[in-house]
């Protein structure tokens, strides 16, 4: 069975530093702590005397003063590790964390996991080909040497790679490795580890080369298990639950996030609040328990974004100056079919088609799949539709040759259907205004990933107010608009009513309009 042996960097708070300790070895496992050597030498001590007649926990030697950036944590981490490897022969794993970390699994989960898996997961991808890292410096951190903290020596950082610049001091990479980055936070197997050790004890000119980058603790466990070990025993994943903000900042989890953390598929989580001691006595208490059944429903990122995401209207594809002046022509007329409940929508435009002949195009904006002729590789993503919608459009109208084109867009699409609506030509917008039960919108938040299968129901209760005050919000943004030429179709509504809105928008006679409104499954799901 498997035995975890858990690397932990820390440098505060004692107290749950010792806790930590003892709710994960009581579990059979073993733990090597590094505590920071920045930080008091009596807290320290306190760790270490409350610990001393465990077994299980051993102490990293020497301890090192580290700083954010700098290959102090790197070594912090390779004496902790040694520590462990030393101490704990018959450790299996070894898994990295930090003091903010705790379980979302019981260590019975744990083992049996790591038990049927047999390989290392680290977070690893191609330094220069992936899109990792997404603010600051790049290839500026491995090509030139970095000997101050950018944080405590801000100008002197940045005057010292300028220098360097300058000076054509740029150096080159080692030239048999392959740079990787990722996160930190790694569960790897014994035999990996040993390997790591050796590589560090023989490759004298890999250590000098990272011990001069710049945050070697995201590229140099990274980049070294890819070196060593065969890309079909890794996965490039951690297994520490973490998640950052638009800003880069890590978020920060709180007491009543027990459910959303036990449901995500990870061992453990990264950040939780000092203030959260509900959660963490709920957390610690469930590590130990047995025969615990876990759902994943795995929807923690996706949630993030969109409650976080709520409230920021209007704000993506905004106008590029060359097609500020572009125009559809004015002779043409677009009609958009704005509906949330994209089948509802379909099955009308099916029904227009019959009746009117019109070109009429599904979500084009919504789903890469929509039927689109050839034009050119513009229609090939979802990115380029958007980027390049006008001219898209144009290309519509001309490819089918006609001055008159029906498309679906969904409410979200908001800025979209403003911007053709601003356009020369004419725009005409038929909302359809449909009921959502609660049942269409639990599929709805599994479809969008706001929730799994196995998302519990008293999450989905909890859930399903902030969808549906959405989607109203979204409709009250299309009416409040003031678009000029503007109809409705409503499921509560008399036939005769949406009869009179198809008739509008779509310029056709009454009799027609009355066939495609009194259609009887016309809203079903």
């Amino acid at each position: 069975m498997a035995k975890i042996a858990y690397i932990l960097l820390c440098h505060k708070d004692p107290e749950a530093i010792v806790a930590q300790a003892e709710r994960l070895t009581a579990a059979g496992d073993y733990i090597s702590i590094h505590f920071d050597a920045r930080a008091p030498l009596a807290h320290f001590r306190q760790i270490r005397d409350a610990l001393a007649d465990n077994p299980n926990v051993t102490f990293a030697r020497p301890r090192i003063r580290c700083g954010w950036g700098e290959w102090s944590l790197v070594q912090a981490t390779l004496n902790a590790v040694e520590a462990a490897v030393e101490a704990y022969p018959r450790a299996t794993h070894f898994y990295m964390l930090s003091g903010d970390c705790m379980p979302v699994k019981s260590a019975e989960y744990a083992h049996r996991f790591l038990d049927t898996q047999d390989r290392d997961f680290i977070e690893s991808v191609d330094f220069f080909d992936s899109n990792w890292i997404k603010t600051g410096m790049k290839e500026d951190r491995l090509i030139y040497r970095h000997f101050l903290n950018e944080r405590k020596h801000k100008a002197l950082f940045y005057a010292s790679v300028n220098l360097q610049r300058r000076l054509g001091l740029k150096r080159a990479i080692p030239s048999d490795i392959r740079m990787q980055i990722g996160s930190q936070w790694w569960c790897l197997r014994r035999r990996t580890i040993e390997w790591i050790l050796d590589f560090c004890r023989t490759r004298r000119d890999v250590m000098r080369f990272f011990r001069t980058t710049w945050i070697p603790d995201e590229t140099f466990f990274q980049t070294l298990v890819r070196h060593l070990i065969p890309e079909n025993e890794i996965e490039s994943r951690t297994l520490t639950f973490l998640m950052f903000s638009d800003y880069g900042m890590p978020v920060t989890f709180y007491n009543d996030h027990y459910d959303l953390l036990l449901a995500q598929d990870y061992l453990f989580a990264r950040k939780i609040s000092p203030e959260a001691t509900d959660l963490k006595a709920r957390l610690g208490r469930l590590y130990a328990a047995h025969d615990v059944e876990f759902r994943i429903s795995n929807e923690g990122q996706n949630l993030h974004k969109f409650l976080t995401g709520r409230g920021r209207i209007g704000r993506r594809f905004g106008i590029r100056f060359w097609e500020a002046e572009s125009s559809l022509g004015r002779e043409r007329e677009l009609m958009i079919i704005v509906c949330k409940k994209w089948h509802v929508a379909k099955r009308l435009l099916q029904n227009i088609r019959q009746i009117t002949n019109l070109p009429a195009i599904g979500y084009l904006f919504n789903e890469v799949d929509t039927p689109l002729p050839d034009l050119g590789g513009i229609e090939g993503s979802l990115e380029k539709r958007a980027r390049h919608r006008r001219a898209l459009m144009r290309m519509l109208f001309d490819h089918y040759q006609t001055d008159r084109l029906i498309v679906c867009m969904d409410p979200g699409n908001l800025d979209l259907v403003q911007d053709f609506a601003s356009d020369r030509s004419i725009a005409r917008i038929l909302e359809i205004e449909c009921q959502f039960s609660d049942d269409y919108l639990i599929g709805h938040a599994r479809r969008i990933g706001l929730a799994g299968e196995e998302t519990g129901q008293a999450a989905l209760e909890r859930l399903l107010p902030a969808i549906r005050n959405d989607l109203i919000h979204e409709t009250d943004l299309l009416r409040d608009a003031g678009f000029e030429h503007f109809s409705r179709i409503r499921e509560t509504a008399e036939v005769e009513q949406n009869a009179a809105a198809l008739s509008d928008f779509l310029a056709i006679p009454h009799d027609q309009a009355m066939g495609l409104a009194q259609e009887a499954h016309l809203f079903d799901d």
